[in-house]
């Protein structure tokens, strides 16, 4: 198995690898959405336009259960559980995603729009991408005092406060573009999502 292999049955899906780390003797393979071509994808698939709960969720379990099969992987997805696979700590164990200062993941190209849609566990290892300095080590980090409630101060996120923000009108920027201190990462601007997109997001959390 080899990078160009897993892009080839990734791409078409508006999907990526984010990350690779040791997994058993093998490889956890981290998939993310591409989110410079992803929105188009999913929003014309079945699970989308179907109406039913969940249209995320659905379609990436049907699209990464049949990308599995085809190069040989496990598929795992953040969603199962409990117990919950350990996607957080595949993360920091690929060498290209950290927590942040804030508290959410940051990648080397993606910044803060870190994103999983499930893993791929293959039985060999995978050479992993290349260890890169962390972006936030070289950075005024604006994404600390971008939030318009504090709901990240002290590296503590927030939850109750975050939510009760974008249910309150004051809360329409974050609910159309996305979160701010998301937005404020000068890393990864390219892959901020579309806005169809972030309000999928935002209200499926803002009505958790």
């Amino acid at each position: 198995m080899t990078w160009d292999d897993l892009t080839t049955h990734l791409a078409p899906h508006g999907l990526r690898v984010m990350g690779v780390a040791p997994h058993d003797g093998g490889s956890a393979v981290l998939i993310g959405p591409d989110n410079r071509v992803f929105w188009p994808l999913f929003s014309t698939s079945p699970e989308y336009r179907d109406g039913a709960s969940h249209p995320l969720d659905r379609w990436s379990r049907r699209v990464l259960q049949g990308v599995a099969g085809a190069v040989g992987a496990v598929p795992v997805f953040p969603f199962d559980g409990p117990p919950w696979p350990p996607f957080l700590r595949w993360a920091e164990a690929s060498g290209v995603i950290w927590p942040s200062p804030i508290g959410p993941f940051v990648g080397t190209q993606t910044g803060l729009w870190v994103s999983f849609r499930g893993a791929l566990l293959l039985p060999e290892p995978l050479a992993p991408q290349r260890d890169a300095a962390r972006p936030c080590d070289s950075c005024a980090q604006p994404c600390a005092t971008a939030c318009p409630v504090d709901a990240f101060a002290g590296g503590q996120y927030d939850v109750a406060a975050c939510r009760a923000h974008l249910r309150q009108p004051e809360g329409a920027d974050c609910m159309d573009q996305g979160c701010r201190a998301r937005r404020a990462c000068p890393v990864g601007q390219a892959f901020a999502p579309p806005r169809p997109q972030v309000a999928l997001h935002m209200t499926a959390f803002k009505d958790a």
